[in-house]
């Protein structure tokens, strides 16, 4: 339990200081309030953000050594390849944003294609073997092709459609209703309260806390869509908070909410929610650590 909780805030604190880390990093990129390498600056505080509760966690977990699981794990062909295309993927997007002053989802659209051409390429020169020859037919039409024997063909849709269509719909309508907010008016009020009454740093920490409740990405597209007047150091901010606040929840970000799902029993609401003061203590420490070192 405690290994999960610290894989969450680990996960949070590092895609905080990424333009590709995150739904909302890349939502603040895509916006332009934020360049690219702007984001870097966020290195050091998501690095306490991390080390902070990972150092007090680690004085409670069980004293004792595991047992070892020997086996050799083996890449599959085209796997160095498929690496070499994320790298590309996310020169495009960036090329694609600083040269030609595009979006960046068409970048990383476009990276999607040369998986998609490489995969074609995969599943077509794979080798069928009895071990999978029910899953694609008779051994004997393809035993010509190559590829390594024993495992199935790469199928970029087959990994498409185990995506979470619920959770996008979810998002979808989430970010559906924060549009229709703003078009009558209501996030036009939010943001002269939090970024004029209350001022513009309260306002970004308590965006933090609202993304343990909600989930960040809305809260980031409802910041986005209010667009309030603020220097690029409370952009960073906000960009933090937003980012890293949701792991105080385990249902605050979507690292929680997976693995939730995959370490059902394990890793729970509650199992989570008794280390909220720590990872607070963690959040208001990168805070600080930004406020101090990205001051001008």
């Amino acid at each position: 339990s405690i290994a999960c909780v610290n894989i969450v805030v680990a996960a949070n604190a590092g895609g905080a200081f990424s333009p590709f880390g995150d739904i909302t990093t890349l939502m603040v990129w895509q916006k332009g309030v934020v360049e690219f390498h702007t984001f870097f600056l966020l290195f050091v505080p998501s690095l306490v953000n991390f080390l902070v509760p990972a150092a007090i966690m680690h004085f409670f977990v069980p004293i004792g050594t595991p047992e070892a699981i020997n086996g050799r794990v083996e890449m599959r062909r085209g796997a160095y390849i498929v690496i070499a295309l994320f790298a590309c993927t996310i020169a495009t997007a960036v090329s694609f944003h600083s040269l030609l002053h595009m979006p960046p989802m068409l970048g990383m659209m476009t990276g999607l294609a040369y998986l998609q051409f490489y995969g074609y390429y995969l599943k077509k020169t794979h080798i069928i073997t009895k071990m999978d020859s029910a899953d694609y037919g008779t051994v004997d039409e393809v035993m010509h092709t190559q590829g390594k024997a024993g495992h199935k063909a790469f199928d970029i849709y087959g990994r498409l459609a185990r995506a979470e269509w619920d959770t996008l719909l979810f998002f979808y309508g989430v970010v559906l209703c924060v549009g229709g907010l703003g078009f009558i008016g209501y996030l036009a009020m939010v943001s002269e309260y939090f970024y004029i009454d209350l001022g513009p740093t309260t306002a970004n920490i308590l965006i933090g806390f609202l993304s343990a409740l909600v989930d960040n990405i809305p809260v980031m597209f409802a910041v986005l869509t209010m667009q309030p007047d603020m220097p690029l150091g409370q952009w960073l901010l906000v960009t933090l908070t937003a980012g890293v606040g949701g792991s105080m929840l385990s249902i605050g970000s979507a690292a929680g909410v997976a693995l939730m799902g995959q370490a059902r029993g394990v890793y729970t609401f509650f199992s989570h929610l008794k280390w909220t003061p720590v990872i607070a203590l963690g959040y208001f420490a990168s805070i600080y650590v930004h406020i101090l070192l990205n001051f001008e």
